[in-house]
């Protein structure tokens, strides 16, 4: 692709995005996703005033060209940015992975969405420590969890605690196994004024983790489930194409009678109706119901008017690879 084609591209992006940009550049969105709009080794997301690019390709060298004028775009046409990113997935450099400083001095620390902070570390790893897929559910967290009892399970940095928080949630138990990850979550805590528990922040394996919270009888009206696509650790392995019924009924214990589990499946290659088509075999026994699905925001889809090409695979009755599904839960008496 040529850089003027590529420029063409970019230029229908930003238009469609404009709405998004706020004047004092604090929010976050996808401002280019090159697998739906045209340019399959290259997004762009922007997290206050950074431009985060990642280069997909899968020899990242291969991907330079459109990461080059991608930033001679970005630097014409935002001119208020302060730093710029570039993170190369397929790169064997972990620096290379995690983001190069290719503009600016350094990255935004924080934004903010809907009128809640989140603290960023752009550069913690291949991802950008705050999913921008997932809005639309920090939305739901704040409009549903007031004085509700919650659980984050991989809970990454902690932005879905964060948004029940905001949304005045009774208390929320954030669990990973990276304590880097829980430690940023803490910094959210501390923009919003939220108080910080120590007990609240559990750091550890899910598997035995989940397991002591049920021997504790523990109980939440919510629990979060949104594990990562694939991984190891000494519990086992945990792939998201075979694992997801397994995961929900290991945390649906957790559930109190009438709460919600939401259940959070990015694999790529699981159509969603094959997601569905889980969700309501667990479904069938009545004493769990699939009550809504939460779609991905249009910046992270792209617009009917920016839209070229299919997903991989069709993500429907859900709009996105990132399929969300908001289970209620009944307990038996």
């Amino acid at each position: 692709m040529s850089s003027e084609e590529l420029e063409t591209l970019l230029d229908r992006a930003l238009q469609a995005r404009q709405g998004l940009i706020d004047p004092r550049h604090e929010s976050a969105f996808r401002l280019f996703n090159g697998f739906l709009e045209g340019c399959p080794e290259l997004a762009i997301d922007l997290y206050a005033a950074t431009a985060v690019l990642h280069n997909y390709a899968e020899a990242p060298a291969s991907g330079e060209a459109a990461v080059q004028a991608a930033q001679v775009f970005l630097l014409a046409r935002l001119p208020w940015l302060r730093a710029m990113l570039v993170k190369a997935r397929n790169s064997p450099s972990a620096a290379e992975r995690n983001g190069r400083l290719v503009h600016g001095t350094q990255p935004d620390r924080k934004v903010r969405e809907a009128g809640t902070w989140y603290a960023l570390d752009l550069t913690l790893h291949r991802d950008a420590s705050l999913y921008l897929d997932s809005r639309g559910l920090r939305a739901w967290a704040k409009a549903s969890l007031a004085g509700r009892s919650v659980l984050n399970t991989f809970a990454y940095t902690g932005s879905l605690g964060t948004a029940a928080l905001a949304g005045g949630a009774r208390r929320v138990l954030q669990l990973d196994r990276n304590r880097r990850f829980l430690n940023l979550a803490k910094t959210s805590y501390t923009l919003n004024g939220f108080p910080i528990s120590k007990d609240d922040f559990l750091v550890g394996d899910f598997w035995p983790l989940a397991g002591r919270l049920r021997r504790a009888k523990a109980s939440f009206d919510c629990v979060f489930l949104d594990p990562p696509f694939f991984s190891a650790t000494g519990s086992g392995v945990l792939d998201l194409a075979q694992d997801s019924a397994r995961l929900i009924n290991k945390v649906r214990p957790l559930v109190a009678d009438g709460g919600w589990l939401v259940a959070v499946n990015n694999a790529l290659y699981v159509s969603g109706r094959e997601y569905l088509a889980a969700l309501e075999g667990l479904c069938a026994d009545g004493y769990l119901a699939v009550e809504a699905l939460i779609p991905v925001p249009e910046d992270f889809t792209g617009y009917a008017a920016t839209r070229r090409g299919a997903p991989v695979t069709d993500p429907a009755p859900f709009n996105h690879a990132t399929k969300i599904a908001v289970l209620r839960v009944r307990r038996k008496s």
